[in-house]
């Protein structure tokens, strides 16, 4: 079609994206073991999809205590920082371009993916019913998932060095070569358990009201500019509706809203919106989305169960700038020239999804016929 929406270019701080659909985070449990770290095989599954607008790498813990599922990356140790630049490379050469999204899991995580530790949140309040993904789940080296441990409240003392993890991470990622990246701040993880007030019954700076309830999301924000050396180069991914893995707000539009306008005087580069997508979840209303907009000044991603057609409607309404598609990008390398040609989209395999080898990451074969 001519004049498409989803074609046309866009300026993201000293990008050009040349087209409005981004590859959101997905986590696929794929790092080497056992020090976690990005590896070849993640380097051509995300090279296979360098035609997005944009990529943004799978959630990537900061430090020891902010990891939460199996095999996935980290960032914080030199190996790691290697293992991601063979992506950046791979991703570049292909002609993409790609954020790392940095990720503290805080109270979603089991006791025997951290040494024995426990899990550290905004709160001592248990994910009660959430399960998170361990390598043995019966002793018997099979993975599966269990129910995430029991945390303990960070002090301030520790607040203000997980701030700094956040920071030294951001540095980590330029120096792997990432053109920015993305903070975590959805989907019931550590910011998430700052933000939302069924998460969070601190007495201190740190919560009660909405204004002490975002200030660690301010003060992560800030240290990722500080690392990344720029304000264009930080995206934020926040979940205002869902209620996933626990977290709940009493008044999420007006919590969202604050944090829209707080993230607009800051002046990262993007806000990333992830709607509810499952079956009978919260409906996010287009008033909302339009009030959000009018907060924030910037960019604004939108990911959750899009078509092309409501993507497009999306972008031409004004609410949206780009358009993430997850789950189709798992099993289209080539989404963007489907999308643009309206040829049939493959189905993932759900089996496939975490863990494993090149068999449901690398081997979904493009429209030609080849992964090349």
């Amino acid at each position: 079609m001519k004049n498409d929406p989803l074609f046309e270019p866009l300026t993201l701080g000293a990008l050009t994206l040349p087209n409005r659909i981004v590859m959101p985070p997905m986590t696929r449990s794929r790092a080497s073991q056992p020090g976690d770290e990005a590896n070849d095989l993640m380097a051509a599954y995300y090279a296979q999809r360098a035609s997005a607008g944009l990529i943004v790498s799978e959630g990537t813990y900061i430090s020891p205590l902010a990891k939460g599922y199996a095999w996935t990356p980290g960032i914080h140790t030199q190996a790691q920082i290697d293992g991601w630049r063979k992506v950046t490379t791979a991703v570049h050469e292909a002609g993409g371009r790609i954020f790392a999204q940095l990720w503290h899991v805080g109270r979603l995580s089991h006791t025997s993916l951290l040494g024995g530790e426990q899990p550290v949140s905004s709160s001592a309040l248990q994910a009660k019913g959430v399960n998170v993904f361990i390598a043995s789940a019966d002793g018997s080296n099979v993975p599966g998932f269990v129910q995430a441990s029991a945390p303990r409240a960070l002090s301030t003392a520790e607040i203000a060095e997980v701030v700094g993890q956040y920071r030294d991470a951001a540095r980590n990622a330029m120096l792997a070569g990432f053109d920015g990246v993305e903070l975590h701040a959805a989907n019931g993880y550590l910011v998430n358990q700052f933000i939302d007030s069924g998460a969070n019954n601190r007495t201190d700076e740190y919560g009660g009201s909405l204004e002490n309830r975002l200030r660690f999301l301010d003060e992560v924000t800030r240290a990722l500019i500080d690392g990344t050396g720029d304000a264009q180069r930080v995206g934020i991914r926040l979940a205002p509706l869902t209620t996933l893995n626990g977290c709940v707000d009493a008044d999420p539009e007006t919590t969202y809203i604050a944090a829209a306008k707080l993230l607009g005087e800051i002046g990262v580069a993007y806000i990333h919106i992830a709607e509810a997508d499952w079956d009978d979840a919260p409906h996010m209303p287009v008033e909302f989305k339009q009030r959000i907009r009018q907060a924030y000044s910037g960019t604004l991603i939108y990911a959750g169960k899009y078509t092309a057609d409501r993507a497009r409607e999306a972008i031409a309404a004004g609410w949206a700038d780009l358009i993430a598609f997850g789950r189709p990008f798992v099993a289209n390398p080539d989404l963007p020239q489907r999308l643009q040609s309206g040829a049939d989209l493959a189905t993932h395999h759900r089996e496939t999804l975490f863990g494993g080898g090149a068999q449901g990451l690398t081997d979904y074969p493009a429209l030609t016929g080849t992964n090349d």
